[in-house]
């Protein structure tokens, strides 16, 4: 089973600031696509309306599997 993440950013694109923002959590695309139809609308994400992202995300899988390097 998956889930469908989304995300708006605009500026930097790596989503490490605070320009990134987490909009929820979608039982499939055309569920976050929808949100996005209404998202666009309201004040800041009309200004930046090509900074929105979904993920796809697999239920019950590690994501991040190589480590962040700060033991070596």
């Amino acid at each position: 089973m998956s889930v469908y993440i989304l995300q708006h950013t605009y500026g930097d694109e790596d989503c490490e600031s605070e320009n990134c923002k987490f909009l929820g959590v979608f039982d499939s695309m055309e569920s976050a696509e929808k949100a996005i139809d209404f998202l666009k609308g309201l004040p800041g994400f009309r200004k930046w309306p090509d900074g929105f992202t979904i993920g796809r995300y697999v239920l019950n899988d590690i994501h991040w599997r190589e480590g962040f390097g700060w033991d070596e």
